[in-house]
């Protein structure tokens, strides 16, 4: 779906734009909660897209935007598609919208998450709580730390160093790869090279899934890697990604998982190592 389809002149005249999206939906073989979770479009909605029911839209912003989405999705041409629906806006399919509001969002799906909201409101609490710390500390001057204590003293004599090189727990090659959701609703589809599916649903929060060990080449597709939770064996390696983004393809088999974590480290230890000079290494 990553190129455009192109939309038949004769298709174009004669169907609405809900049933060119419907009909390419059911050719991708994607039923409507697969699209609402790539999207983040609710399902309702889509159904009223569809069947060209734009009167149960909140407006003719959201009929435009989630159209605009929703043919991106499926990689029709956009323009053939929006084109087709401000026709029937025009012609009153839309009845009951607002038609003063001009405003067309690009994309609704790019609306900040839920997530996102409370981490703005979390961080603006820390912030808070650290200007009224400053100001105790800095501008009340009879609110002083209480006096040091004999026990409150640091020992005399050097200080026990801890151990290093201590070996830590690593995943096993071979072991259990799971799957586990962080939040609710995490859609989330897993097959082999065949393309036959293993497992897909709509993931709840602490939902897991253990990838068969005999599956050939085990994939996965998912709109939200960041949301899944990864162990080999049963420690934990990196998520697929950390951004919000559509994954596809993706191999999870043990090697592949364990591949993808070692390729960072090396990485970094490549970028950070000491460039000698040849004549020292000849004197060596």
């Amino acid at each position: 779906m990553d190129e455009s389809v192109q939309i038949d002149e004769h298709d174009a005249n004669e169907l609405r734009a809900g049933e060119m999206l419907r009909e390419a939906r059911k050719a991708e073989g994607l039923d409507i909660a697969q699209v609402a979770a790539e999207t983040r479009i609710p399902q309702r909605h889509l159904v009223a897209i569809e069947s060209s029911d734009y009167g149960k839209l909140p407006s003719r912003t959201y009929a435009v935007g989630f159209s605009r989405s929703y043919a991106r999705l499926l990689g029709l041409d956009e323009t053939v598609v929006l084109a087709r629906l401000r026709e029937e806006l025009a012609e009153g399919a839309g009845e009951g919208q607002q038609r003063h509001d001009k405003f067309e969002p690009g994309d609704p799906a790019r609306v900040p998450s839920r997530g996102l909201v409370w981490f703005s409101m979390l961080a603006a609490v820390l912030l808070i709580a650290g200007a009224f710390t400053f100001y105790r500390t800095y501008f009340s001057p009879a609110i002083t730390p209480p006096p040091l204590t004999a026990d409150a003293v640091a020992p005399a004599g050097p200080v026990a160093q801890q151990p290093t090189g201590a070996a830590t727990a690593q995943p096993v090659a071979n072991g259990p790869v799971v799957f586990t959701s962080l939040m609710d609703g995490t859609w989330v589809k897993f097959y082999d090279g065949d393309g036959k599916r293993l497992y897909e649903a709509q993931m709840a929060k602490g939902q897991s899934y253990t990838i068969p060990t005999d599956a050939k080449d085990p994939k996965v597709w998912t709109g939200r890697p960041y949301a899944l939770e990864i162990t080999v064996g049963g420690q934990q390696v990196p998520k697929l990604s950390e951004d919000d983004v559509v994954v596809k393809d993706i191999s999870v088999t043990p090697q592949a998982l364990l591949a993808r974590e070692q390729a960072a480290p090396d990485t970094q230890a490549a970028a950070t190592a000491p460039n000698i000079p040849q004549s020292a290494q000849g004197a060596n």
